[in-house]
């Protein structure tokens, strides 16, 4: 039986990506997705969530959910056209970029984990905004979830907004924090992993020649120039989201270790959303009434190249091109 996917994200070509792996892919099931701010505008992630579905003969039953639109820190969002696009497609301007799909529905959610309670996995690929709302309001609901994945942090490796913080703790740490100190059965995709996940230019061209998702060029190509321009030497484009969207259903991928996380929190200063994670080995057992998260530090790339290419060329599920 397939995983039942809730989705999280705010809706840039990685993002896209993992939705379209997702859609080709027999053993996840993407029940629903909660667009928000994050790499583009809501309104902006909306319409890519939309056009995806068209493009891809993606059934009307998938639930599209207007997610957050501004952090919990009360800031107003900074987007990122450089990596994403403007649209958050790279080149591709989706065809419904300006029509007005600001449907307030975001208590779908509490409906959809009510229909699927334990059956059901949340993964977590932009902000965390909208999922710490949930925990503030339906906190006995969610504790009826079976697991939450989440693509964050970065523990012992450079960060990707400051030297030591990853965007999406970032860009709103309280949120991060509430959603770490409530949510159980969590586990953190960082940096550490994600960085590994590399999607090269001939896979890219291999994909675009044979398989299902031809539309993964211009977006990866976009994605790789920008990538290529802050550091010559990487070799494709980092998979963020796709990884954390395939660690629920293939976790021999990875390595994990148990560990408390807290995530520094305030506005200002380069330690702004930085993940911390308590190795001191005295407490290995850990403090009485602390969580513990599982984080992944280890990546399998042969597993991933080959779960990737495999999905991306031959994909059971009929869609465009």
């Amino acid at each position: 039986m397939a995983q039942k996917v809730l989705l999280f994200g705010d809706i840039g070509i990685d993002d896209t990506v993992a939705l379209i792996y997702a859609h080709l892919n027999d053993q996840i099931d993407v029940v629903g997705v909660v667009a928000d701010y994050g790499n583009v505008p809501r309104d902006k992630a909306l319409a890519n969530v939309r056009y995806i579905k068209e493009l891809f003969n993606i059934p009307e039953e998938l639930a599209i959910i207007s997610g957050a639109e501004l952090p919990m820190t009360g800031e107003i969002p900074k987007f990122f056209p450089e990596i994403h696009g403007e649209y958050g497609l790279g080149p591709i301007i989706p065809p419904n970029a300006n029509d007005d799909y600001e449907i307030e529905n975001f208590f779908q959610i509490v409906t959809i984990i009510e229909k699927y309670q334990d059956e059901l996995v949340i993964v977590n690929i932009g902000r965390l905004t909208s999922l710490a709302t949930m925990f503030i309001l339906y906190k006995s609901l969610m504790s009826s979830i079976k697991g939450f994945y989440i693509m964050g942090g970065a523990f012992w490796v450079p960060g990707n907004v400051t030297a030591v913080s990853e965007a999406n703790f970032y860009a709103d740490p309280i949120a991060a924090k509430i959603v770490l100190d409530n949510a159980h059965n969590v586990t953190i995709i960082p940096l550490n992993v994600t960085l590994q996940a590399i999607v090269t230019p001939q896979m890219v061209d291999y994909i675009a020649n044979i398989g299902k998702a031809k539309i993964i060029k211009p977006l990866l190509d976009y994605y790789y120039d920008f990538y290529k321009s802050r550091n010559p030497s990487i070799q494709g484009s980092p998979m963020h989201d796709v990884l954390t969207l395939m660690v629920p259903i293939h976790e021999d991928m990875l390595t994990f270790d148990m560990l408390p996380v807290q995530i520094v929190q305030g506005k200002e200063g380069v330690a702004r959303g930085q993940s911390i994670a308590d190795i001191r080995p005295y407490i290995k057992n850990g403090i009485v009434g602390e969580q513990k998260h599982r984080i992944a530090f280890g990546l399998d790339y042969r597993k991933f190249y080959i779960e990737f290419m495999s999905v991306m060329t031959g994909g059971k599920r009929r869609g465009a091109n």
